[in-house]
C-alpha cells in the first residue's frame, strides 16, 4: 500500500467515527490516546488471526506458518534456529540482524515475532526471558602484541585503538559504562556498523575489538584475550509481544530455550 493510499484510509476512518488517530509532531506524526488504544486492539486481532490460521493448519498434523526473528548477532541464534527448523520443517523462517536498539524497534513495530538481544526489555508491551549468560572479552589480530597474551588489564586499552559497534549496541554501552566507572579514557576509536565488519577490521590489525566470548567463532586470523580485572557479563534475552507469546509458532520457539 502506498503512503497516499494509507493516508486516505486513515482519514476515512477518522471522519467516519469523528476521532483523531494521529497528530502532527515536528515533521512527522504521533499516535493520539485513541490511536494507541486502537493499535493495541489491532495487535490482538492480528495475533488472533494467526492463531486461527495455525489451529486450522494443525489439523494436517504439522505446525506450519511463518516466524520472523531479529537478533543482535547471527552466531548465538543460529544453533537454536537449526534445531527448531529440523523439528518444524513446515515453518518458514525469516531472520534479520542489527543492534539491540534496532531489534527492540522491530518488535514494537510488529515487523518481527521474536527478538534476541543481550538486554532485558523494560516495556510493558513485551515479555523478556533470559536464557544465556556470556562474558565480554577483547580480541585482536594474530599480528597484534596482545595475541601472545592470555589476558590483559582493562587499563591497557588506553594505548590502543578500540574497534566498537555503533551506538545502540548493548555490548558497547556496557563496556563504555565500565570505562567511565574506572575513569579509563580510550582516545582512539573506530566505529563499525556490523559484527562482521568489526571482525574483519580486527583481523586486518586495525585495533582491539570487544565481543561476547560466545560470538567468537573459529578464525585463524584472530585471537581472544580475556580482561583480567573486570568481569562484564551479558545476559541474552528472548523477547516478544505479550499478546503473541501463545501463538503456536512463537510458543514453539520459546519452548526451545531453557530460561536462566
Amino acid at each position: 500500500m502506498t503512503q497516499p493510499t494509507l493516508s486516505d484510509h486513515v482519514r476515512g476512518l477518522e471522519e467516519r467515527y469523528a476521532v483523531k488517530l494521529f497528530k502532527r509532531h515536528g515533521r512527522g506524526v504521533i499516535l493520539t490516546a485513541m490511536g494507541r488504544a486502537l493499535l493495541e486492539l489491532t495487535r490482538r486481532q492480528y495475533v488472533l488471526g494467526i492463531e486461527v490460521e495455525q489451529l486450522l493448519s494443525s489439523s494436517q498434523g504439522m505446525l506450519n506458518g511463518q516466524l520472523r526473528i531479529a537478533a543482535d548477532s547471527p552466531f548465538l541464534i543460529m544453533p537454536l534456529v537449526k534445531d527448531f527448523s529440523s523439528q518444524h520443517p513446515g515453518i518458514k523462517l525469516g531472520m534479520n540482524f542489527g543492534n539491540t536498539q534496532w531489534v527492540i524497534e522491530q518488535l514494537l513495530e510488529g515487523q518481527v515475532d521474536i527478538g534476541i538481544m543481550p538486554e532485558r526489555i523494560r516495556d510493558d508491551r513485551l515479555i523478556s526471558i533470559p536464557f544465556r549468560q556470556d562474558e565480554i572479552i577483547f580480541f585482536v589480530g594474530k599480528g597484534h602484541p596482545w595475541a601472545q597474551r592470555r589476558n590483559v588489564s582493562l587499563t591497557e586499552i588506553e594505548g590502543q585503538r578500540l574497534i566498537i559497534r555503533e551506538t545502540g549496541s548493548y555490548t558497547r554501552s556496557l563496556f563504555e559504562q565500565e570505562l567511565r566507572r574506572r575513569q579509563i579514557n580510550s582516545q582512539q576509536v573506530l566505529e563499525i556498523g556490523s559484527s562482521e565488519g568489526l571482525r574483519e577490521a580486527v583481523a586486518l590489525g586495525l585495533g582491539v575489538g570487544i565481543i561476547q566470548a560466545g560470538e567468537l567463532t573459529s578464525d585463524n586470523r584472530i585471537q581472544p584475550v580475556l580482561i583480567r580485572d573486570t568481569k562484564l557479563k551479558v545476559i541474552e534475552h528472548l523477547a516478544c509481544l505479550k499478546e503473541a507469546q501463545l501463538v503456536p509458532v512463537i510458543k514453539a520457539f520459546i519452548d526451545k530455550i531453557t530460561p536462566l
